[in-house]
């Protein structure tokens, strides 16, 4: 598969602010961030708000959903505000050192929007000491 990396988002992480709940249906993990973005397509910090919910089913199945929302600007330099919801997986529940997931957009931005209001993108996380850094790929469409 054929990608191009469109923006990075460095996600830092405040311990203190993580909240976890463990029952006799699994488990889950609620992680506040905060962060930066920069790429070719927008450059700006991610708002207060974004959450990544994990949580581990019976079956030992890790889902993780990031939702957050980009304030800053696109590639033409116009202010705006991109809404990323970026869903993920882990069949044996732990996070592995690089994982994969599937985002999708909103946003306001008239020069972005054609562009992100599709589905031809993959992301990538990799956990580090400071946060993750997300990845953010454009696909290439099958041919």
């Amino acid at each position: 598969m054929e990608k191009k990396l469109i923006l990075e988002i460095r996600v830092t992480i405040d311990g203190d602010e993580i909240s976890r709940l463990s029952g006799p249906g699994g488990s889950v993990v609620l992680i506040p961030f905060g962060g930066t973005a920069a790429g070719e397509i927008f450059r700006g910090r991610v708002c207060p708000g974004g959450v990544d919910v994990q949580r581990v089913n019976l079956s030992g199945v890790r889902h993780m959903l990031a939702r957050y929302m980009l304030e800053g600007s696109d590639y033409t330099g116009a202010a705006c505000r991109i809404y990323i919801e970026n869903n993920g997986w882990f069949d044996d529940g732990s996070v592995p050192a690089v994982f994969r997931t599937v985002p999708a957009f909103i946003t306001d931005s008239t020069a972005l929007a054609p562009y992100l209001h599709r589905n031809c993108f993959v992301g990538e996380g990799i956990p580090d000491d400071q946060g993750v850094l997300i990845r953010l790929y454009e696909v290439a469409a099958p041919q």
